[in-house]
């Protein structure tokens, strides 16, 4: 009798643990939603969100894999709770953000966090500790390209690294899979991984086909993953039969395809061949999402459906593309109003803590998309990286 009573008292203590987790994580959403979106003015809303953005990079928080919000005990014991894929893309982010930033602000504090961070990811030679196995470690490299030359020297071997790793992506077709293991799936969110580190480090080291791939990317998604009409995204088409897959206008599909085709048109010098080949498409998607934009400013997770839910990664990643797409004439008055639309939604969803909410969360598969709303380092990065390029814009 009484080992049937220690037994049902151990049970009981972990049952009441189990729960007891459940009711901290709600709880404490709850507790930093009170008073959201009191920010009216920017520069303090950049002094707070790039707070949590340095804080984040020292202890980047881990991004559900799953969409449960009851026993996350049992998800976080089963190792079902985070991915490290998951997080390259969370952590380079949040530095692109910061590489903006201090081209702002002399802090030495996040400069000494950016060496921290840094030191946890490479040797002394400059190489991964952890080298990357897919390629959605290449917008990690591309975010240290963008802290400046003397990074980039440093970390040689660790973009040498990632170019090799791309690579060996390379499928029949000429173009970069999303994993070894899906050779005949295109994904839209390979565009915003690769294309702009592979610009980037092509004209650093004078690697014209680097520059040539990450076109070649961009353009063959254009033929076979647009809404040709529409000039919207699809989430991935089949390589063999060219079939569109998931949904066309997931709002951070979109987001990928904006940023991978945006940054790789900054970083190529102006009179460059391609830079005109871009600017068109830039103008062609601008014109796409820019009717999509709800009148609050924000994009939708199904950015066709007004009906569906505001997604502040979507936001603020189409934002960034628009900031950019701003300088092109034509329709640079559009693009900018629609870029401080998105500021100001942004503005609204950012909790009283710096953190700005509602992004949607991770996708589980082609078409299988997340239904939470929650804090993303994602999100939270190109928050601080467009009000800091923005920031240095506006005084020249």
């Amino acid at each position: 009798m009484m080992i049937i009573q220690i037994v049902g008292g151990v049970l009981l203590g972990i049952l009441i643990i189990i729960f007891s987790v459940d009711l901290i994580f709600i709880g404490k959403d709850w507790l930093s939603r009170i008073y959201i979106g009191r920010f009216s003015d920017k520069q303090h809303w950049n002094r707070s969100i790039t707070g949590v953005g340095l804080d984040w990079l020292s202890n980047t928080p881990k991004i559900k894999v799953t969409d449960n919000t009851r026993l996350v005990a049992i998800d976080m014991i089963k190792g079902n709770y985070s991915s490290s894929a998951i997080q390259h893309w969370q952590e380079a982010s949040l530095l692109l953000g910061l590489s903006e930033y201090i081209k702002v602000q002399d802090d030495g504090k996040a400069n000494g966090r950016i060496e921290s961070y840094l030191s946890k990811k490479f040797d002394r030679e400059g190489q991964w500790l952890h080298k990357p196995v897919h390629v959605d470690g290449a917008i990690l490299a591309y975010a240290i390209m963008n802290l400046g030359d003397s990074y980039t020297h440093t970390y040689k071997k660790a973009l040498d690294t990632m170019w090799e790793l791309i690579q060996q992506h390379i499928g029949s077709d000429g173009t970069v899979a999303y994993r070894k293991t899906m050779q005949n799936y295109r994904y839209v969110d390979t565009i915003g991984f690769i294309c702009p580190f592979l610009v980037a480090y092509g004209i650093k080291y004078n690697k014209s086909e680097c520059v040539d791939l990450a076109v070649k990317q961009i353009r063959a998604y254009e033929e076979y993953g647009m809404l040709h009409e529409l000039f919207i995204p699809c989430h991935a088409y089949r390589l063999d039969s060219k079939t569109p897959l998931g949904l066309y206008g997931w709002g951070r599909g979109m987001g990928w395809f904006a940023i991978g085709l945006i940054d790789a048109w900054k970083e190529l010098p102006e009179h460059h061949t391609y830079k005109s080949v871009l600017s068109e498409t830039i103008k062609r998607f601008a014109k796409a999402i820019i009717p999509l934009q709800q009148p609050d400013g924000n994009w939708n997770w199904t950015a066709t459906r007004e009906e569906s839910r505001p997604d502040s990664s979507a936001t603020a990643t189409l934002g960034w593309f628009l900031l950019h797409a701003s300088k092109i004439e034509g329709i640079s008055e559009e693009c900018q109003h629609s870029f401080d639309k998105a500021i100001s939604y942004l503005m609204k969803v950012t909790r009283r803590n710096g953190v700005i909410d509602f992004s949607q969360g991770d996708t589980k598969d082609i078409g299988v998309y997340s239904m939470l709303f929650d804090l993303l380092p994602f999100t939270q990065g190109f928050g601080i990286r467009m009000i800091n390029y923005d920031q240095v814009a506006d005084k020249t």
